[in-house]
């Protein structure tokens, strides 16, 4: 009965309904991925392999994310950073993987993995470690040596190696598709900064006294955004590359 207890959902807790539903969502994008990487080329395949790793590892985490919080009410931070710390630098390979074949070396790769390990650690450090009730001084060093990470990533995608690469392909599909992912870089991850700010000792927290209460709601819904979003643009420029392959074969 104890058991059961946890796992009940109450009807009106939003953030523990958004928990079972990123679970699910993207336990079926896993499935979806996997399933149709038969139906592309092969030098796509890889790709759509990675985009189901994010979503299924995704999966898995949210599981036990779903039942601390029930079990707990509380932010599972741990639980979401090493989540993020496995996630994050498979959607950063994606970009090295569209423009491999325009050129892109593997220092690229190494490249924005250390950067979104950069970020992800110092973005831990500042929430997880930060004194009880919250100090701001704490807060703003970890979080600008955090941003570096995430700036360096959104500089490469929007006008640095990333997108020269990819205008360089003289593939208009790898090159739209590459600019819609550094859309989600833009807008979809400003959801987590924002969070993080909304902290005990975050400057929104700090300055106009919002509170990180809900933050988990917004993080579930950025995250099913997010990790299915990189998947489905990658996936659709894969079949649409391999249908034009076939129907000039």
């Amino acid at each position: 009965m104890e058991l059961l207890s946890v796992l009940t959902i109450p009807k009106d807790d939003a953030v523990a309904f958004t928990f079972f539903t990123g679970y699910m969502a993207m336990m079926a994008a896993s499935v979806f991925f996997f399933f149709e990487r038969g139906r592309v080329e092969g030098k796509w395949k890889l790709s759509l392999l990675v985009s189901g790793l994010i979503t299924f590892i995704a999966a898995v985490h949210y599981y036990y994310m779903r039942d601390y919080y029930l079990a707990t009410g509380e932010n599972p931070t741990a639980l979401r950073y090493i989540d993020w710390t496995l996630t994050v630098p498979l959607m950063c390979v994606e970009f090295y993987l569209l423009t491999k074949a325009a050129g892109a070396k593997v220092g690229l790769l190494w490249k924005l993995i250390i950067a979104s390990v950069w970020m992800l650690v110092f973005g831990y450090i500042g929430e997880a470690f930060n004194p009880e009730g919250g100090s701001t001084t704490h807060s703003v060093i970890y979080g600008v040596l955090s941003t570096l990470g995430y700036i360096y990533i959104l500089y490469t995608a929007w006008v640095g190696e990333v997108a020269q690469l990819a205008k360089a392909s003289g593939n208009a599909a790898v090159e739209r598709s590459v600019r819609i992912l550094a859309w989600f870089v833009l807008v979809g991850w400003a959801i987590y900064p924002i969070g993080y700010m909304c902290m005990p000792g975050g400057w929104l927290n700090a300055g106009l006294g919002w509170e990180a209460t809900n933050v988990d709601l917004f993080y579930n819904i950025a995250d099913a955004i997010n990790k299915i979003g990189f998947g489905l643009v990658v996936y659709a420029l894969a079949t649409s590359q391999s249908s034009n392959s076939a129907a000039t074969a």
